[in-house]
């Protein structure tokens, strides 16, 4: 099957919704032919094949920086991407439009997929509808929720990552459609094995870390709040990503006197970050919402226990007291008890990432891809314009 793909974000641009868009397509190009529509940006090759995957870059206007796309960039995406993707379907058809984001995505997807009569499918991925720490997020908008909600009906088919995002889209939006909920994966890592010595850090301190973009959702401000509170340990904090909450954070380690025992590592490759996940201890996020939460199953790929909040996503997959510990959102003391206990138990520690290794096993992409492939045949067969409430 030939399948066109738009995501405003796409690797090296972006954070996790772009990661899970490449994991998956690469691992569907394995059966499909995929052609992916999306940002250009700083020298990137308008046109390039990478991991099987035929990626086209349009032009977008006013965005500078790889790591958080502007509102000018994302509001050019739509004018680029149809006119891009317009020209590309006239040359070739295509059995599925596939749009990664209900917004900036998908209005562009879907007028594509109505204009040329191939069913549009839809992926929400979490703040696309709602984000809890962004102002403009479309929930709070009612143009934005307008149109998110008429892409939510009309589309051929939605797919949700989580139970989270799924009632999301029903409670906010009004939906009653039935929503595919289809959980993400991660490729199996792949990286040179090391020891922590060689990346420079002690045998005898514990490693804490985090994985993500460093912007308001991600709260990095509380998870220095927390570390701070640790008591007889000798540790250091992690920080992997980039963002512009940085210059911010590096001053509170300073003030809070975390000096050397918080390492900010910036956006690394995958081979260091799984280097880095190999040869820690925990993983630690206070987060306040994730769509789905790829970078926790990575964590766990690599034996690490979790820590962090039980709002979002990733409670579709974290096990309180298996693998690792959930936390009430917000509650920082509890927070740092929890993680004290961990860090003052190395059997609980191996227990719970022995345990984590063996259980992530469900979640690699292949699995994934297998249920997306499923439902790409289903709609190419059907060819039916969507309704609310109908099969795809």
């Amino acid at each position: 099957m030939r399948i066109l793909m738009l995501n405003y974000e796409y690797p090296p641009l972006g954070g996790g919704g772009g990661v899970l868009n490449r994991d998956l397509a690469e691992a569907l190009s394995q059966e499909h032919a995929i052609t992916l529509l999306t940002s250009r940006y700083d020298g990137l090759p308008a046109r390039e094949v990478c991991g099987g995957v035929e990626i086209v870059r349009v032009p977008v206007w006013g965005r500078h920086d790889p790591q958080v796309a502007s509102l000018r960039s994302m509001l050019s995406f739509f004018p680029s991407s149809l006119g891009y993707g317009w020209r590309l379907l006239r040359r070739q058809r295509v059995d599925v439009v596939h749009s990664l984001f209900a917004v900036p995505s998908a209005p562009s997807g879907f007028l594509l997929a109505r204009h040329f009569g191939v069913p549009h499918l839809l992926s929400i991925l979490g703040g696309d509808i709602y984000d809890p720490s962004k102002r403009l997020s479309p929930h709070r908008h009612a143009l934005l929720r307008a149109l998110v909600r008429h892409l939510l009906r009309a589309s051929d088919a939605v797919v949700g990552m989580s139970t989270d995002i799924i009632a999301h889209a029903q409670s906010r939006y009004g939906i009653t459609r039935d929503i595919v909920k289809i959980p993400h994966g991660i490729r199996r890592p792949v990286y040179s094995r090391t020891c922590r010595e060689a990346l420079g850090y002690r045998a005898q301190e514990l490693l804490l870390v985090t994985v993500g973009r460093l912007v308001p959702r991600k709260a990095t401000h509380e998870l220095l709040d927390v570390v701070a509170r640790l008591h007889g340990v000798a540790f250091k904090l992690l920080i992997i990503g980039d963002g512009p909450e940085k210059s911010r954070l590096q001053q509170q380690a300073a003030q809070q006197g975390l000096g050397d025992r918080v390492a900010f590592l910036g956006s690394v490759s995958d081979e260091v970050k799984f280097q880095v996940l190999s040869v820690a201890d925990i993983y630690v996020s206070t987060t306040q919402h994730e769509g789905f939460g790829l970078m926790f199953l990575e964590a766990m790929a690599c034996g690490l226990p979790i820590v962090s909040y039980d709002h979002g996503g990733h409670v579709d997959f974290l096990i309180d007291g298996k693998t690792g510990f959930l936390v009430r959102l917000g509650d920082r003391a509890l927070f740092a008890h929890r993680l004290q206990e961990l860090c003052d138990h190395a059997p609980l520690r191996r227990e719970m990432g022995q345990f984590n290794r063996a259980y992530v096993e469900e979640f690699y992409i292949e699995r994934c891809a297998q249920k997306y492939s499923a439902l790409y045949r289903a709609l190419a067969a059907s060819r039916g314009p969507g309704k609310e409430g109908g099969e795809p």
